[in-house]
């Protein structure tokens, strides 16, 4: 019997590992769902995807869920580790004839290995971009740049003359865009035409009081990062190409670990009959495949395509 101070026995081990790898099956459902806009083009699909992102990141009870997630995440990797080891220190001495490709299948055996691969995958991901969504100083806000006619009078001939003033807005949370900065047409320089405050408030330059908040541009730093110019100003990752060959990578990592969890997680729980034990299987298998797949596509469309 196991003396760790997390679970007594391998069987509420195996218990726990099943759940929370359950669970983390429907957060990977739900993180593609908001992914899926990357595909989106123009300002519409930037506008939803930083839409989604505030969501995600404000909703109580996405917040609250989101620390489940961190939890599950965390305890998942832990126990699987903790069960690997317990697994090796129970057998210390290989049997004489021992036909491992009969009694279990590749990923069975390899699942501590999967496992860890992406939880080092999982790591970088979130400094690469959760990591900054939360933190980064320089995180741009989401804006649009467009061109102001204004309407004048030349001072020597008195004709009418029109005069386009390079414009800034930034998308606030009410779904409106406010302007932040202009090109002073006199002096050719960038003026402010509101105060920002903590990146994204917006305060007016007279009363000083808040007149909205703006959205943090992810969408720029998502397409930048895979080397991708967005009308954001974050800078560019010269090795885009590169980082979107790891995440393909370790989608493939992430199917074969799937392609035996999915099923054994259900097996652990006592969650078998001949009846719709082959259903859950075949289920297993098309989402072991679809999920990482589509996860896979969207930097190498953002790179590539």
């Amino acid at each position: 019997m196991s003396k760790s101070v997390l679970l007594k026995s391998s069987i509420a081990k195996k218990y726990w590992m099943a759940l929370t790898g359950l669970f983390l099956c429907l957060f990977l459902v739900g993180h593609l769902l908001g992914n899926l806009q990357l595909f989106a083009g123009g300002e519409e699909g930037r506008r939803a995807f930083n839409e989604y992102a505030y969501f995600m990141q404000h909703n109580p009870l996405i917040k609250v869920m989101s620390y489940v997630t961190y939890l599950s995440i965390l305890f998942h990797a832990i126990d699987g580790i903790m069960l690997a080891v317990q697994n090796k220190k129970a057998r210390p001495v290989q049997y004489a004839v021992n036909n491992a490709k009969s009694n279990s299948s590749g990923f069975a055996r390899q699942m501590a290995l999967l496992g860890s691969i992406i939880f080092i995958f999982i790591i970088t991901h979130m400094v690469n971009f959760w990591a900054k969504m939360h933190f980064d100083g320089k995180m741009p806000m989401h804006t649009i740049n467009k061109e102001l006619e204004i309407q004048g009078q030349d001072p020597m001939t008195g004709q009418p003359t029109t005069q386009k003033i390079p414009v800034t807005y930034a998308l606030t949370t009410k779904g409106d865009y406010k302007e932040v900065s202009f090109i002073n047409p006199m002096t050719k320089v960038s003026e402010n035409a509101v105060d920002i405050k903590n990146h994204t408030e917006l305060y007016d330059k007279n009363s000083k009081l808040k007149i909205g908040e703006g959205y943090k541009d992810l969408h720029s730093v998502v397409l930048a990062f895979f080397g991708k110019k967005n009308d954001g100003n974050y800078p560019i990752n010269d090795m885009g190409k590169a980082a979107a060959i790891l995440y393909l990578v370790a989608m493939i990592v992430l199917s074969f670990h799937l392609m035996h969890g999915f099923s054994s997680a259900f097996q652990s729980l006592g969650i078998r009959h001949k009846r719709y034990t082959p259903a859950i299987e075949m289920f297993g298998k098309i989402f072991s495949i679809v999920v990482p797949a589509l996860f896979a596509i969207i930097p190498l469309y953002i790179c590539f395509g």
